[in-house]
């Protein structure tokens, strides 16, 4: 089928993994491809058929599946989940208080013991929480996923048609109005609490929405400018940026300079200058100076909105952690069931407790039964984590990335640009020709490639003589090895390593420019080894990761990178071939991530587990690399893998609790030894227990 863009909705009324799943599988049953249900964070995201879809239809049925699509700037509801849980507690605590004081031996008057008194304060949370949570129940029922609500609909059910039935029958015995009131209650307000603290592990994305910049000086042809709304802004339009503002869009400097910002994108505090020829990011802030700007891309294409979509699509992967967790919760909810039947009949007929009192275990048995702990384990966790690698400037495609790179044995670096700062400085260039004719072949053969040491060369070369009447033709570039070119005789030009060349006996730590092998040049490069290059290495010998430097450079200068930083391995004048290979091998084993400036490296990060591009914010749409650094320093590969390992040890201790509580607190009711009404509170409790250990990881401290 042919698709269009990706689309993203967002749907209220999902509580756990099921209510998801109900979603899922309604979408898809409509003919929507590729469906991502993000319960927690109240998203869904698919690629929409090119046939028209009626939207109005798909939230007619989302409703009657209990659910509420938001459609453009749909009001929110009237009938809230706040108004909702305080209607019903209003009604709620009056029952409370009566079998509080009853329990404690305050006797009030009879008048207020009156069964039929206390169903009438019991009916409005009932009729609340019958229609709340009985819509959502049929919802799963209906599509094949039960979820947490067919519990709490039970339970609550349960225990007002039980009392009803004791108050016609005038057994006082068989009245338990207030567990039937406490649990609707109790499951709302925790669903109103779980909201408000979901919201919190959401709160990466919606700063970076709140980034855009709503309004533009839009120059116009008299010069003069007038102010936009930033949806008018189009690609190839002009703008006027001053001191202090947010940069509208992304685009390029065609005059004036200015210190901009860029650490909302990057999270790199240091001020860049901008520049005449500069690519400026929308929503970074000018510091000083003013400049007028080229707009190069709008919307959805610029780089704010690339960064957007990369976390949102993070967050929606799931780690192979979470396999285990979804499997168990689709069968939760029958199995509790069963259990709960089970209780009955184990307690009236061989335990001889009583039906009051069996019915009453059965009831906590559904209650406090929360599958709901597990779907939120993975999911709050890979949102906060995800988030704050997002704030630092680093971009992860998945959850699955995040798993992946936590638990690498080994890291292969490339040194160019990775170890090392990529601003060359041009040593010394022997001629063995003209100076002008060399120079003029040098600037033809490396204006044509996009390698750190071509752009040196030719911003060394600006300020020397290098006009020719030379032309060089088919010039190409030989990935790892070098550039080549031909004149109009066919003479061949070569600027590479010396075996790239052909020169035989040339300098092997030189560029050599050669002529069908003949030595017209050769050139001294150095390049400086990043600050924090050293203190990266030691830390990932100090937490047992292998280091490896892979390059396809000289053997002497990557033998010398090697010892001053203490790797552990080093490869010289590998061939993007050759690198790929050497991660095949590697990564069939263990997991292994390779971290390269994107260039020459794409095939070996492609084959990598965990491939980390080494970027500046204008290249993030790289699709070789799992994991992008949108500034090149190195500390970002140490912060990325110590919140990667803090975001696994907290989905791993979140599923801990939710299987430990479920193990636990289930056995405890079956035997009679917990209130439903307890059971309804703690329910809501290991909820905001998993939740509240994600959001510990918003305040973990990386070096």
């Amino acid at each position: 089928m042919e698709t269009v863009d990706v689309m993203e909705l967002r749907v209220e009324g999902m509580t756990c993994t099921n209510c998801a799943n109900s979603v899922k599988k309604y979408l898809e049953s409509i003919g929507l491809e590729d469906v991502a249900v993000n319960y927690a964070a109240k998203e869904v995201r698919f690629v929409k058929p090119v046939r028209e879809v009626n939207w109005e239809e798909v939230r007619k049925g989302l409703s009657g599946l209990g659910y509420q699509l938001i459609l453009g700037e749909t009001q929110a509801p009237f009938w809230t989940l706040t108004k909702k849980w305080v209607v019903s507690a209003i009604f709620t605590i009056p029952l409370f208080l009566f079998h509080m004081t009853h329990m404690v031996g305050i006797h009030l008057p009879d008048f207020f013991y009156n069964p039929w008194v206390q169903m009438f304060w019991c009916l409005v949370p009932f009729a609340i929480g019958f229609v709340h949570f009985g819509k959502s129940a049929y919802s799963g029922l209906k599509m094949g996923v039960p979820n947490m609500d067919v519990l709490i609909f039970m339970g609550g059910t349960a225990a007002f048609v039980y009392s009803l039935i004791g108050s016609i029958q005038g057994n006082p015995d068989m009245i338990f109005f207030e567990t039937s009131a406490m649990i609707f209650t109790l499951v709302l307000v925790g669903h109103w609490i779980e909201d408000r603290s979901v919201s919190q592990t959401t709160s990466a994305i919606d700063d970076l929405v709140k980034l855009q910049v709503e309004q533009a000086r839009m120059i116009m042809p008299d010069g003069n400018y007038i102010m936009v709304d930033r949806h008018e802004v189009r690609e190839g339009d002009f703008l006027q940026v001053n001191e202090g503002d947010h940069i509208p869009t992304d685009g390029k400097v065609i005059s004036g300079e200015a210190m901009v910002n860029e650490a909302m994108i990057s999270g790199e505090s240091v001020p860049v200058l901008k520049g005449k020829g500069d690519f400026v990011i929308g929503a970074t802030i000018v510091q000083s100076g003013n400049f007028r700007m080229k707009v190069t891309a709008v919307g959805h294409h610029t780089v704010l909105h690339k960064i957007i979509d990369l976390v949102k699509n993070a967050q929606m992967d799931k780690p192979s952690i979470q396999r285990l967790a979804d499997r168990i919760s689709n069968i939760f909810v029958p199995t509790v069931i069963g259990l709960a039947l089970l209780t009955i009949l184990i307690g009236y007929f061989v335990l001889a407790v009583g039906f009051q009192q069996a019915m009453l275990n059965a009831i906590a048995v559904l209650v406090i039964s929360c599958p709901c702990a597990m779907g939120l384990a993975t999911p709050t966790a890979v949102m906060v984590g995800v988030g704050r690698m997002a704030k630092l400037g680093i971009l992860v495609r998945g959850g699955r990335t995040a798993e992946d790179y936590a638990q690498i044995k080994e890291i292969v670096l490339d040194k160019t640009g990775t170890l090392t700062s990529g601003a060359f400085r041009v040593q010394a260039i022997r001629y063995q020709e003209d100076e002008v004719l060399v120079n003029n072949l040098i600037h033809q053969l490396e204006s044509k490639s996009s390698h750190p040491i071509a752009k040196s060369l030719v911003d060394y070369l600006q300020a020397l003589p290098h006009q020719s009447n030379l032309e060089l033709s088919q010039i190409s570039e030989v990935k790892g090895q070098g550039m080549q070119g031909q004149d109009a005789g066919g003479a061949i030009y070569r600027l590479g390593t010396a075996s790239f060349t052909g020169v035989i006996d040339a300098d092997a730590e030189a560029l050599i420019l050669s002529r069908d092998g003949l030595v017209l040049a050769s050139i001294r490069i150095e390049d400086e080894i990043k600050p924090d290059a050293k203190s990266v290495i030691d830390y990932f010998r100090d937490v047992k990761v292998q280091t490896t430097l892979l390059s396809g450079d000289q053997y002497a200068k990557v033998k010398e990178v090697q010892q001053v930083l203490g790797l552990d391995n080093s490869m010289a004048e590998q061939k993007p071939a050759d690198k790929m290979n050497y991660i095949k091998s590697q990564s069939e084993n263990r997991a292994i991530a390779m971290v390269g400036d994107g260039i020459n490296d794409a095939p070996a990060l492609k084959q990598a587990t965990v491939g980390i591009a080494m970027s500046d914010a204008s290249k993030i749409a790289m699709q070789s690399a799992n994991m992008v650094m949108l500034d090149k320093q190195l500390i970002k590969l140490k912060q990325a893998h110590q919140l990667s390992r803090a975001t696994l040890t907290t989905i791993k201790q979140n599923l801990f609790w939710a299987f430990a509580y479920n193990l636990v607190a289930i056995p405890v009711a079956m035997l009679g030894f917990l209130n439903p009404m307890w059971g309804a509170l703690f329910m809501a409790f290991s909820d905001l227990v998993v939740i509240g250990n994600s959001v510990r990881l918003k305040y973990r401290q990386v070096a």
